[in-house]
């Protein structure tokens, strides 16, 4: 029987004030921000740390928890999947993108500017959360 997966992603600021957002292979390109499953026995904050270091080559620092959000068989995502999506909101001491084979293009944009973009929804929703709570 097939379950929900559980999901981390990060808006991250770089030591400049701009965020990151990348263009990957999974969101039928749509920009969002860079994450992943969480693997069994792992909790959320490692997952997450884990997901910046594999996909971008980046080490977040103050991370704290945003929302969760659910993406049910959205017809953005590569393929049918229900995720439970738990978004978080960090910093990093560094702006040099390693990316992985998932990662298109990436841009380090100002918050405001981030809703120019072709968001995927998840990632507008967190955006839109960050900018509410007065982070740009």
């Amino acid at each position: 029987m097939e379950r929900p997966l559980v999901c981390v992603g990060a808006l991250v600021w770089g030591k400049d004030g701009r965020v990151l957002l990348v263009r990957t292979t999974k969101w039928r390109g749509l920009w969002g921000v860079p994450g992943g499953k969480v693997e069994w026995g792992e909790t959320l904050l490692d997952a997450v740390q884990r997901e910046f270091q594999e996909e971008v080559g980046l080490r977040l620092e103050d991370v704290q928890y945003a929302q969760t959000q659910e993406s049910v068989l959205s017809g953005e995502f590569h393929r049918p999947a229900h995720m439970l999506l738990v978004d978080f909101l960090a910093t990093t001491g560094d702006h040099d993108v390693t990316p992985n084979e998932e990662i298109e293009e990436w841009a380090w944009v100002h918050l405001h500017e981030a809703l120019e973009y072709p968001l995927n929804t998840v990632t507008r929703s967190l955006v839109t959360l960050a900018l509410r709570q007065g982070e740009a």
